[in-house]
């Protein structure tokens, strides 16, 4: 299950309760984290690595590590194929890849988050935010720093790490193709002020220059709109799954349902169609960052 407050708005919650309050499901895998760090330390004990060595072999700084170990920081990918091979324990931190990576995202959003991963096409409404996969990260920043209740400092660094790691998916082998329909009030809406919108701006018309990306604009003088009813996302696994998600205020539906993802695939065709081309949404985007 996922949500609007996830991908559009950068939701999650705070480990440490002193800034904010927490809600069912906001929390992020904590006991998987605390168990891939207790079992890195013993991993690096048995190996005769003192924190400072390992850290060195490992390109990173004793204090992350002990962090990482503490379970107080989240490894990304990289940081465990590293470690795995460093102490050479045959793929035994490999094996808690995945796990560890769902435990980035909020429980709602992280089943979400794997098969995005996992996808080969992507089609996003975005109606409240410049979507997750676009944004900078001064962007995004400013979109956690919003979230109210306020969130822990550790916490909006823990999901602005995962939210700019999901942008790998661009660079993946065998990308999968993706559009996205941006409603005009986003890109004129300056979350973190102009200058940072600017960026933001420009981080859209770059991407948007990728073979498999497009993108339109949802111009707000259209008489007609198609998908009044919120923003949603659609994701190709292969040619035989489909799925979807429908976001609306504090809430989510995850669709597998055949019928109920065609619905929102015609949905989705017909907002196309009545959105400004991915040329005319480029010159558009221009436009708008003279503008600024």
């Amino acid at each position: 299950m996922t949500t609007v407050r996830d991908e559009e708005a950068g939701q999650g919650q705070a480990a440490v309760p002193a800034q904010g309050s927490r809600r069912p499901g906001d929390e992020p895998g904590a006991g998987v984290v605390t168990a891939f760090g207790r079992q890195l330390k013993l991993l690096r004990i048995r190996a005769g690595l003192e924190r400072p060595e390992f850290g060195k072999r490992m390109g990173y700084s004793p204090e992350t590590v002990a962090s990482i170990e503490q379970g107080r920081r989240i490894p990304q990918a990289g940081f465990i194929e590293k470690a795995d091979e460093v102490l050479g324990v045959g793929g035994v931190l490999n094996a808690l890849k995945e796990e560890v990576a769902r435990a980035q995202y909020p429980a709602y959003f992280r089943d979400a988050a794997c098969m995005e991963a996992k996808a080969v096409g992507l089609r996003v409404y975005a109606v409240f935010a410049v979507p997750g996969l676009l944004q900078t990260e001064e962007y995004a920043r400013a979109v956690f720093q919003m979230q109210r209740p306020l969130l822990d400092d550790e916490i909006i660094e823990q999901r602005l790490e995962a939210r700019l790691a999901r942008q790998s998916i661009f660079e993946r082998r065998h990308a999968p193709l993706m559009s996205f329909v941006i409603e005009e009030a986003v890109l004129r809406r300056p979350i973190g002020g102009r200058k940072v919108m600017r960026e933001a701006l420009e981080q859209i018309l770059l991407t948007a220059q990728l073979r498999h990306v497009e993108v339109q604009v949802m111009p707000t003088d259209r008489e007609d709109n198609a998908a009044l009813g919120g923003p949603f996302t659609l994701i190709d696994m292969d040619k035989r799954q489909r799925i979807a998600y429908a976001e609306v205020q504090d809430d989510s539906r995850l669709y597998m349902d055949a019928t109920r993802v065609h619905e929102l695939e015609a949905r989705y065709g017909i907002l196309r169609s009545q959105a400004l081309t991915p040329t005319e949404s480029s010159a558009f985007i221009e436009l708008l960052m003279g503008e600024s």
